[in-house]
């Protein structure tokens, strides 16, 4: 298999470490890929052209990174990153939460990145870290507990997380003591954390 990615992608790094903690990452090319290229492999491949996207060995391509996951947990065997019965919603809810920080962390990037200053519009990049913020304050209040397997909901944490560190310097750190032993305990129990650390 084939996964179109980026080192600096969060949603392709939690790709890489679900296949990881899956022992399936063995069997995927991670392959760096440009999405500003309107001819490049993923615009056909993808009709969105976004990343991550998984190319199985059928040629079929499958996205976006919530998807690509729960391919990967049922390639495993299923019921792994995917909890089933009552504890499978409050994992998927994690998900959403962790995926919903993330959407709203890329704007506030691609705000300063796409748009010359004089276009930026403060008002809408407030909105959008205000999203950030109400969700780390309600995860700090309520740190989920991570148990002795990852859900994907601990996996989508670690990834919002680590993105947060990345591109906003970690400034989350100051005022969410609980999250950032979550955050230590995980990267500790999950050495794909490390090993897929986000670079330009």
């Amino acid at each position: 298999m084939i996964l179109r990615s980026s080192p600096a992608s969060p949603f392709g790094r939690k790709c890489k470490i679900s296949a990881s903690v899956l022992g399936l990452i063995d069997k995927i090319e991670v392959t760096k890929t440009d999405t500003v290229d309107p001819n490049g492999p993923i615009a056909k491949e993808n009709p969105l052209g976004k990343i991550p996207a998984l190319i199985l060995d059928d040629g079929m391509c499958i996205f976006d990174s919530r998807v690509i996951c729960e391919y990967l947990d049922t390639a495993a065997g299923g019921g792994k990153l995917f909890p089933t019965g009552d504890a499978r919603w409050p994992a998927l809810t994690l998900q959403a939460l962790s995926d919903g920080m993330l959407d709203a962390g890329v704007l506030q990037v691609y705000e300063k990145r796409f748009r010359p200053e004089e276009k930026r519009h403060a008002d809408w990049v407030a909105r959008q870290k205000a999203k950030v913020d109400r969700a780390l304050a309600h995860l700090e209040a309520h740190t989920p507990a991570t148990g002795a397997s990852p859900h994907i909901g601990d996996i989508s944490l670690a990834c919002a997380l680590g993105y947060l560190d990345f591109r906003f310097e970690g400034i989350w750190r100051e005022s969410h003591p609980n999250l950032v032993a979550w955050l230590d305990r995980f990267a500790e129990a999950v050495p794909a954390y490390g090993e897929t650390t986000p670079s330009d």
